[in-house]
């Protein structure tokens, strides 16, 4: 009986050793697991600081952008009423973009309308010839009705947010090709001046 005693004591002794290492192991396990959450936790928290910092940032940018729209539009009052108070042509040599003594001179007409008119405004649409490729032609109309617009800064300090270039390039010839002297009429750039009379 007595060695039943002793056998089952030694038993629970086991058990008891064996718990306590079991809790020490399950303790540590507890341990890293909570130090995880931790860890995520804390950079949940640093990542929504971060997206409130952006949400911010973007409500500011919404501001400033919703502030400039109406400025815009409050200076574009009026635009409405605008039509064609002047309209030019000024015409190239073949395959170029310079601008010929000719047109400086057809030029100085529209540069002091623009200085009478501060509130004008100026279209330039570049056309070319049907020589070339229909992509070639498009950047030389383009660099063309630059050339004029770079030529009214220059010389009459026209402001660039007055002028809107835009290129055609062989797609609306002036005159056919059984025309006299239809590549000439057509390697163009066409002016338009909005303002109000």
């Amino acid at each position: 009986m007595r060695l039943k005693v002793l056998l089952l004591f030694a038993v629970m002794a086991a058990f008891l050793i064996a718990g306590c290492a079991s809790k020490g192991y399950v303790d540590k396990k507890i341990a890293e697991m909570q130090a995880g959450v931790d860890a995520d936790l804390n950079t949940m928290q640093a990542q929504s600081s971060m997206n409130a910092e952006e949400i911010k940032q973007l409500k500011t940018l919404a501001n400033e952008i919703s502030g400039k729209a109406d400025k815009a539009l409050n200076e574009a009052k009026g635009f409405e009423n605008y039509q064609v108070i002047w309209e030019g042509v000024v015409n190239f040599d073949f395959d170029s973009y310079d601008l010929s003594q000719t047109a400086k001179d057809n030029l100085e007409e529209l540069g002091q309308k623009m200085i009478d008119y501060p509130r004008s405004l100026l279209e330039l649409a570049g056309h070319t010839d049907q020589t070339g490729s229909a992509t070639y032609n498009l950047e030389l109309g383009r660099m063309r009705a630059d050339a004029v617009k770079k030529y009214l800064v220059d010389q009459y300090a026209v402001a660039l947010y007055r002028m809107f270039t835009v290129s055609h390039g062989e797609t609306r010839p002036v005159a056919m090709p059984d025309d006299r002297n239809a590549n000439t009429k057509n390697r163009r750039v066409v002016l338009k001046l909005y303002g109000k009379l």
